[in-house]
């Protein structure tokens, strides 16, 4: 059974069962603790590039991932990305297998061996900040920038699998969201990393023209953000009359989408969800159920392009 993210982890400041819960974020931090002491691996003419996050869901981990491989393609390099596999996120594995060149394996250690050595490659993680098997070449923690760290402390008193300090080891951030230029956020990253890279990141959609703007639309999603799916719709105009939402990652069933059908019928409505959510439905009712595609856009994507070319060739 899956469950969706407490409401108090958003808040802005921890609420009374967050303090209750204090005591039990203990096991956490000496779990990061003792991570940090084990032996990483790394390959010669293998530069790995992890793209994670330090708190839960909804940080824009995959598209990001994706953005990447994109722009590193366009350098003439061989370049992959790699996940480890989690039956719970089939979702994102079908996504970077359409989008991308996906190598995939139990563990992201093991990614590296089935990897040559001999012909100079790229790869790219999607998520595995926390997994200390492998030794990053280059590693950008995800935000977004609307929710940011919510009430600011570990799991499960708040959203942090890190605390905010622990950006002072990683090369670069990207902050997904409306709120990626408040000054107050920019301010609490360079506290901690002054040389930290910053890139201001969003989404656009890129399939609008399949969709009737005049009609009226049930929205359900299954992510770690959901909000961020309905802004956008928003913002391009969608009529939304109805909005279903489910845990992240979740496993639809025939009677749940049959469910969403009867609702959106009672409406006279149409459906649409994110690719994400779309993948994990049957192929009848992919027919049926229209899915928004989006694409990351990076502010200054060309400071981007020299940041990665600086610790790839270096």
């Amino acid at each position: 059974m899956k469950l969706k993210k407490p409401k108090f982890w958003d808040y802005n400041k921890p609420s009374l069962i967050s303090y209750l819960l204090l005591p039990f974020t203990i096991p956490l931090i000496i779990n990061n603790f003792l991570l940090s002491l084990k032996k990483k691996k790394n390959i010669k003419n293998v530069k790995t590039i992890c793209v994670g996050n330090i708190n839960v869901g909804g940080t824009g981990k995959t598209p990001t991932t994706i953005k990447l491989y994109q722009l590193i393609k366009k350098l003439n390099l061989e370049v992959f990305t790699a996940k480890k596999f989690y039956s719970s996120q089939i979702d994102e594995t079908i996504i970077l297998k359409k989008k991308t060149k996906l190598l995939v394996a139990k563990s992201r250690k093991e990614i590296l061996d089935i990897v040559s050595d001999n012909i100079k490659k790229i790869l790219v993680y999607d998520d595995g900040l926390q997994d200390k098997d492998v030794s990053y070449d280059l590693e950008f923690v995800c935000f977004d920038s609307d929710n940011w760290i919510g009430n600011g402390y570990l799991m499960p008193s708040g959203p942090l699998r890190e605390k905010l300090k622990s950006l002072k080891k990683y090369d670069g951030v990207f902050l997904k969201g409306d709120n990626s230029n408040n000054p107050n956020i920019i301010e609490q990253i360079k506290k901690y990393n002054n040389k930290i890279q910053i890139f201001m990141t969003h989404y656009e959609p890129i399939n609008l023209k399949k969709f009737n703007l005049s009609e009226k639309y049930l929205i359900f999603s299954g992510i770690g953000n959901s909000n961020s799916f309905k802004n956008i719709l928003i913002k391009n105009n969608f009529k939304i009359v109805e909005e279903i939402i489910y845990p992240d990652h979740y496993n639809y069933t025939e009677s749940d989408i049959e469910k969403i059908k009867m609702q959106a019928d009672k409406l006279d409505a149409n459906i649409i969800t994110t690719e994400k959510d779309h993948v994990k439905i049957s192929e009848t009712n992919q027919m049926k159920i229209k899915f928004l595609e989006i694409e990351l856009k990076i502010k200054d994507e060309t400071n981007l392009i020299n940041f990665l070319k600086s610790k790839i060739y270096e």
